[in-house]
């Protein structure tokens, strides 16, 4: 008996005809179907190759001869004994957001203790530093979940095959919608929506009404078939599963009625209202700003006119200093120039009778020096 061992997923070449144990296992075995090919050398060996093993593909492969005689029949039994190796990863059987988790890669190799081994997440390469059959996350979130394989360092053509880690948490991200998402009008139905993720998905849902104490609707939705202004008001749900609760945010749920109608009326009144008072005031301070401007200029052109009499007087005044100072320079050297000069003529007796006569018509000599 020959026995050999194979890796999972290795292809194996055995020396045989394609039976196994004098049966048609092409025709009978249909899982073998596009892994098996068969090929004769030119030594008249025939080689099967098997691609893709697995367990199900150990046992014992046996050669059978056919010939045209009947009685010339072989048959090699005992066979080659198959049997297959394993590498596998093992995950616990539930993984909780928040515990820690060992993924432990196992084969049935007679492998060293020095071994070293590789870890992979969605077919990407963990870091070269985790080199050990054990694989330790610590804190576990979401985020971790993913398929998860291992191979050893040297073979890393022959992973394991991928085993996915599914990490259990509660709700997260609860949020309510409103349909319809316009206004609503009396008598409308509108449904309350509410959604969260979760490992395993939600399956109790409540809904509340702010200001009151207990639960107003369950399920995943909230139908209000005929809604009033009394259905009006906040709303909210909370999500649960096995591992814990979360509530979402308050939505606001409101009917447009007659005091609707009013409040709009209200505030498009008070709007106006505002918008005029506004334009008023905008007015008046243009008008004051107009009026003060107006005064100014006004003010300007009186000064104007009060300073331009003030410098034409000043301007005759001066006009008329400056003739006095000519006049008082012209008459000056006249009177500068006039001296007054007196001659005393001495006479004798007997000159003095006709001096004396002569008195009347020469009494002054003037003389001028120019």
């Amino acid at each position: 008996m020959f026995s050999r061992m194979f890796s999972l997923f290795s292809l194996i070449s055995l020396i045989m005809i394609p039976v196994i144990c004098s049966q048609d296992w092409q025709v009978q075995y249909s899982n073998y179907s596009g892994r098996v090919q068969y090929f004769p050398d030119k030594e008249q060996t025939f080689f099967l190759k098997l691609s893709n093993v697995t367990h199900e593909d150990e046992g014992m492969y046996c050669l059978r001869i056919l010939t045209n005689v009947e009685k010339q029949r072989y048959l090699g039994f005992p066979g080659i004994d198959l049997k297959v190796t394993e590498l596998r990863v093992e995950i616990p059987e539930e993984v909780v957001e928040g515990e820690s988790s060992v993924l432990v890669c196992k084969t049935t190799c007679n492998l060293s203790d020095k071994t070293n081994f590789t870890w992979y997440k969605n077919s990407k390469s963990l870091s070269e530093s985790i080199d050990s059959d054990q694989l330790l996350l610590q804190s576990v979130s979401s985020d971790d979940s993913g398929n998860y394989s291992c191979a050893v360092r040297d073979q890393k053509h022959l992973p394991s095959p991928a085993v996915t880690l599914s990490v259990r948490y509660p709700p997260k991200s609860v949020s309510v919608s409103i349909s319809p998402s316009g206004e609503i009008v009396e008598g409308d139905s509108v449904t309350l929506s509410c959604s969260s993720d979760s490992n395993p998905p939600a399956l109790n849902f409540s809904w509340f009404k702010e200001n009151q104490s207990s639960a107003v609707g369950s399920g995943q939705s909230f139908i209000i078939s005929s809604f009033n202004s009394s259905h009006s008001g906040r709303y909210y749900c909370e999500a649960r599963n096995q591992h814990g609760s979360q509530r979402s945010a308050s939505v606001s749920v409101s009917v447009k009625g007659v005091w609707n109608i009013l409040y709009i009326i209200a505030v498009c009144v008070t709007s106006a209202i505002t918008v005029g008072c506004g334009l008023l005031f905008l007015i008046i301070i243009i008008v004051q700003k107009r009026i003060k401007k107006i005064n100014n200029d006004s003010k300007d052109t009186e000064q104007k006119k009060t300073s331009a009499g003030k410098a034409s007087e000043s301007r005759d005044a001066e006009n008329a200093s400056a003739q006095d100072d000519r006049d008082t320079d012209t008459k000056k050297p006249e009177e500068e120039e006039i001296a007054y000069a007196s001659i005393t003529f001495h006479h004798s007796a007997n000159e003095a009778k006709s001096a004396a006569s002569q008195e009347m018509d020469v009494s002054v000599i003037y003389s001028s020096i120019r």
